[in-house]
């Protein structure tokens, strides 16, 4: 079985919540141009101050994604 991965990308500030919306969308296009799999491209508010953009991907998938994009973090998903 392989692993789902989440590749996280920190946007904190005043601007953090518009931006993470907007990271989003880079990241539904790079999938489309790339032609790259994925399970889910969206973001998360914690607070006013802390918005991170994410995107599940089978571990498999992973290096594209890492080599191109340079996440802030990886988590296992669940």
């Amino acid at each position: 079985m392989n692993r789902k991965l989440k590749l996280i990308w920190d946007f904190k500030g005043e601007d953090g919540f518009e931006t993470a919306k907007h990271h989003c969308i880079h990241l539904k296009e790079f999938t489309e141009i790339e032609k790259l799999p994925y399970h889910e491209i969206n973001f998360t508010k914690f607070h006013e101050m802390h918005t991170i953009a994410f995107v599940i991907v089978d571990e498999k998938d992973m290096i594209p994604y890492r080599d191109a994009l340079k996440p802030h973090r990886g988590e296992l998903a669940s």
